[in-house]
């Protein structure tokens, strides 16, 4: 269902000599690369600061890995059509989120999208259209309306047999607000969680400036075409243009409508800013799927949240209450 564009925003940063300056690490977390970066006095308290925001984001990976067997979701989805989980309080509410984002997208959003049959292929091997037989199967064990949530006894039960969900649509940007939040509880008073492309900011520059996003032309990824403040927010991208395939001269890229099974069309990028990184990884594939004027409209009508959307012929369109500085 989500593929993050790896490094479709660049931060710009400066460096002046004051007393505390920016301190940077790039490490695999979460199966992606993650880059921290934080204000500190110097070398020892920001290497001590990044390796509690690790813990943290390792922490979070441990409660929402379908991967981990040994996992709360993983135990969820082995009792699909069997018997409600009980879970933690925490992933409880992502789930409960999670579910609201679904109800505001009409299912464009979807956690259930882990039991999707993969007919779909973006690896060159694919050589026919799938039939239409098998793209309305591949979707029968989604959506998010089969997930019964129990607050009082903080349970989970997905009602179908085979029915799993997967957190690589909001994960990473949960992890970046739980990061940033810790390090900000630490005391770090500025910084940048860059979670393979989910980016979440906070405070300023060591010159007092806002930190500022450089969006990358997703026609040609060398160069930027805009740029845009950011001190205290997150902003996400999601794209299509590096797996697809091509069948009767139309295109079907990998990011698939949960609801039907085929691939989304017409837009090639979208980039969401939000005040969680969360809500902006969930909301930039909700938007693609859902297209340009339905995303667009359903952005302008939700407070302190904007986009920037690219479409298939190159032209880029904003929601209302965003500007850019187009270079």
């Amino acid at each position: 269902m989500k593929w993050i564009l790896k490094f479709a925003f660049v931060i710009l940063i400066s460096y002046p000599c004051t007393a505390q300056k920016p301190y940077h690490q790039t490490l695999k977390l979460m199966g992606s690369r993650f880059d921290v970066t934080v204000i500190a006095k110097d070398s020892v308290q920001a290497n001590q600061f990044i390796k509690q925001a690790v813990n943290e984001i390792l922490r979070i990976e441990k409660l929402i890995s379908s991967w981990d067997e040994n996992s709360q979701t993983s135990e969820i989805n082995r009792n699909a059509g069997v018997k409600p989980v009980k879970v933690d309080k925490e992933l409880f509410e992502l789930i409960e989120r999670a579910m609201g984002i679904s109800i505001l997208t009409d299912g464009a959003f979807d956690i259930s999208y882990a039991g999707m049959d993969q007919i779909w292929r973006f690896d060159g091997s694919m050589t026919s259209m799938p039939a239409d037989e098998a793209i309305k199967a591949s979707v029968a064990k989604v959506g998010y309306k089969n997930i019964v949530l129990n607050k009082e006894n903080s349970t989970v039960f997905l009602k179908l047999n085979g029915m799993k969900i997967g957190f690589g649509a909001i994960g990473k940007g949960y992890a970046a607000d739980k990061a940033k939040s810790l390090l900000i509880e630490k005391g770090v008073s500025s910084g940048i969680i860059n979670a393979s492309g989910d980016i979440n900011t906070w405070g300023y520059q060591p010159n007092g400036k806002e930190w500022t996003v450089a969006i990358v032309n997703p026609l040609n990824k060398s160069n930027v075409f805009a740029t845009l403040p950011i001190s205290n927010g997150a902003v996400v991208t999601s794209g299509n243009y590096e797996k697809y395939v091509r069948f009767n001269n139309k295109l079907y890229t990998h990011i698939i409508d949960p609801r039907t099974g085929y691939p989304a069309s017409g837009i090639i990028s979208v980039s969401v800013f939000a005040p969680m990184a969360e809500i902006a990884d969930a909301l930039a594939t909700s938007v693609f799927v859902m297209g340009k004027n339905v995303g667009l409209n359903r952005i302008n009508q939700l407070p302190k949240i904007e986009c920037v959307i690219i479409d298939d012929q190159g032209d880029i369109f904003t929601s209302n209450n965003i500007e850019i500085d187009k270079l």
